[in-house]
């Protein structure tokens, strides 16, 4: 008997390109993005700049390398930045942001909310007076949706006022939105009102927004004519890069579906409770559940045909276009039939 496929539920960049995304990709006009710069790349970046209110954006292959790209322009080695305690760029890049970019990371607790420090914690952490041996503070890095606090949105006053505080302080900013998309439809805002007081912005085109491959890191002219050269020196310079941008110009069509994914979400965390599991209201499509054994859950998940991830000590559950409300009734009946 043939066992029925696993329901994958471990993160929203497991989707794959459906026919109009292949076709529109096949179409694409190409050509060297090093050389002449791809024209189809060229007109994703426009889009992209524009949702997101800046003069001028880049592709890159990947979040990370945008987020890495950012940090390498606005730190020096040596200083310090600061981020949300669990931020992508501390816990999930591999350290590069020391590494690479040279910076020396202060997580900063989570005071207004998941995942939200308060604009007192970037006052506290860059005093002007300090002896010229004391860690220099130089940057603050946001991340919106904040992934280790299951998906949790940033409202765009704290937004606001964490900029201002950054700004009044002498810091950059830079904004971790690899599902800033998330964030805006489940507030009802354009993006752009979600990047006020940025100086950089990463967003990812393959989390949610079901491109293969891609994110773009936006900012100022001056700075994205850097980044483009810090790009290539990572290796992600690509030529007929005609081909991934046109997935990430569907992509763009897809945004206001992300609805769909969170109320998908919260009919898991829905189920999820009804079965005695402690688990927490999403925000956009993220759950996380809390249980005494991680381990052990994710092996019988497993067995049982769903498919989750381990998440800040806890079991994280992500919905995405590839998995509808039958897909999630499904999953609930497995997780029940298993006795979980």
């Amino acid at each position: 008997m043939t066992k029925p496929a696993p329901i994958d539920l471990r993160s929203d960049t497991v989707t794959r390109p459906d026919e109009q995304m292949s076709a529109a990709m096949a179409a694409a006009d190409v050509g060297d993005d090093v050389l002449d710069h791809d024209p189809t790349t060229r007109a994703l970046e426009e889009r992209v700049a524009a949702l997101l209110g800046t003069r001028s954006a880049l592709w890159v292959p990947s979040g990370t390398m945008g987020n890495l790209i950012a940090l390498c322009l606005h730190l020096r080695r040596g200083d310090r930045f600061l981020a949300p305690r669990g931020a992508h760029v501390l816990a999930h890049e591999l350290g590069s942001a020391a590494w690479l970019a040279g910076g020396m990371p202060e997580p900063l607790d989570w005071d207004a909310g998941p995942g939200r420090p308060v604009p007192a914690a970037v006052r506290a952490n860059t005093e002007p007076d300090t002896p010229y041996d004391a860690l220099r503070t130089t940057l603050l890095c946001l991340e919106n949706t904040h992934n280790e606090a299951g998906g949790a949105v940033v409202p765009p006053h704290e937004h606001a006022r964490l900029a201002a505080a950054a700004r009044d302080a002498g810091l950059r900013v830079h904004l971790d939105g690899a599902r800033l998309w998330n964030a805006s439809v489940a507030l009802g805002v354009p993006p752009a009102a979600l990047t006020v007081g940025v100086h950089s912005v990463q967003v990812c085109l393959s989390k949610g927004l079901g491109a293969p491959v891609g994110s773009v890191v936006a900012g100022g002219e001056d700075f994205v004519q850097e980044a483009r050269r810090v790009r290539k020196m990572l290796g992600g310079g690509v030529r007929q890069g005609g081909v991934l941008a046109a997935a990430g110009l569907r992509a763009l069509d897809r945004i206001d579906a992300l609805a769909e994914d969170h109320e998908t979400a919260r009919a898991l965390a829905d189920g999820l409770t009804e079965l005695g599991w402690e688990v927490g209201a999403p925000q956009t499509n993220m759950v996380l559940a809390s249980v005494p054994d991680t381990r052990l859950t994710l092996r019988r998940l497993r067995a049982a045909g769903v498919l989750a991830v381990p998440m800040a000590g806890a079991i994280r559950f992500v919905t995405h276009r590839d998995v509808g409300k039958a897909d999630v009734d499904t999953a609930l009946r497995r997780i029940r039939g298993a006795g979980l």
